[in-house]
């Protein structure tokens, strides 16, 4: 406790014990102050207005009068103490607590529920942004005629329904143009942890939704690859139902395709890599990757433009594609990369049984 960080921690902790009465409290303080005295000057009146009868033969002797009579203005103090009163404050509070958890808010504290009734404003950074705990993508970019001209495609947001339009005039004949599309949903779809379905049931505002089980992230992710594959004209028929299957793409893009590996997201590799083996009629391993931008791009050695065309992807290019990536981060938008080895690169030899010992050294991959 007596280096740097202990210091902090004990005004921490002080901190903590000096909290802040609510408008509540402090009314009820003030109330109970206020009522104290308008007793005690009713009581005192009552006693003496009684002054003359403390020396009444009926009590014995003056001084058994003036405790009689005083003993009367105790009770009437007792009896003017309101004291349902806390009870009835209690009961109100715990009928705005049960409102606000049926709108699935968390009262840590009674009062809080007497002070967020009283608030207008809520004044919040970025490290305390109110939030539902839930992420859309609401855009992506495709590198097109080259590294310096990226794409970009705005995405309707309908939070985890996967019925949502690919904005801008994007239509069937665009996803066609080039496989770039199909691989983008692929990484997106098939190396993700997180499962889509329908919540038949009513919710506690009677609605019925489409939830996620995983990550927030990767759910956002998933969903975003079924409203692109909306597009494939080679998709499933029936992924006008989504209700039924909220995954259907995702079916449609394992079909024949083989499950090989997972390298999950670490701190040190910055990325997840799922190895498949089978995809596009593809009889080797291919590698789907998603991660930091930057890191994502340190793997990348080539780029498919918009016709469907791989080229070298330069030094200068990955710069230029980094210099996107900062203006757009700069709008707030949380970004990750993805990209595909349709060769398998250094993992091409990587089975299920080998996975292990051949990939002990993940920093690697």
């Amino acid at each position: 406790m007596n280096t740097a960080i202990g210091n902090v921690h004990s005004e921490v902790l002080a901190a903590g014990k000096d909290e802040i009465k609510t408008p509540l409290e402090e009314k009820v303080d003030a109330f109970g102050e206020l009522l104290a005295q308008v007793i005690a000057v009713v009581c005192a009146l009552v006693w003496v207005m009684n002054y003359a009868k403390f020396s009444d033969p009926i009590h014995g002797s003056t001084l058994k009068g003036c405790i009689y009579y005083f003993k009367i203005a105790v009770a009437l103090a007792v009896a003017a103490i309101p004291e349902g009163l806390p009870a009835v404050i209690t009961t109100c509070l715990a009928l705005g607590t049960r409102k606000m958890s049926a709108n699935n808010c968390l009262v840590r504290r009674l009062p809080s529920v007497e002070t967020l009734g009283c608030t207008s404003v809520i004044c919040s950074d970025k490290t305390g942004t109110l939030t539902k705990n839930e992420m859309c993508a609401v855009k992506f970019g495709m590198v097109g005629a080259g590294a310096s001209d990226i794409n970009e495609f705005n995405v309707e947001e309908k939070s985890y329904s996967p019925e949502g339009k690919i904005l801008g005039g994007f239509d069937n004949s665009k996803f066609a143009s080039t496989p770039a599309f199909k691989h983008f949903a692929m990484v997106c779809s098939i190396n993700n942890r997180s499962t889509l379905f329908y919540e038949a049931a009513e919710d506690k505002q009677g609605e019925r939704a489409f939830r996620y089980r995983g990550e927030p992230t990767e759910a956002a992710m998933k969903v975003f690859a079924e409203k692109l594959g909306r597009y494939d004209i080679n998709g499933p028929t029936q992924y006008a139902d989504a209700k039924s299957n909220p995954s259907s793409y995702a079916d449609y893009l394992m079909q024949d395709v083989v499950d090989v590996a997972t390298l999950d997201f670490s701190s040190e590799r910055k990325s997840m890599s799922k190895i498949v083996k089978g995809y596009s009629g593809n009889s080797n391993n291919t590698v789907l990757l998603k991660g930091a931008p930057e890191r994502v791009l340190e793997k990348c050695t080539k780029v498919m433009t918009q016709d469907g065309v791989e080229s070298t992807l330069s030094e200068s290019d990955k710069a230029k594609i980094l210099a996107k990536v900062k203006t757009v981060s700069g709008q707030g938008l949380r970004m990750l990369g993805v990209a595909i080895g349709l060769d398998g690169g250094n993992m091409k030899d990587i089975t299920s049984e080998n996975f292990h010992d051949e990939l002990s050294d993940v920093g690697t991959y």
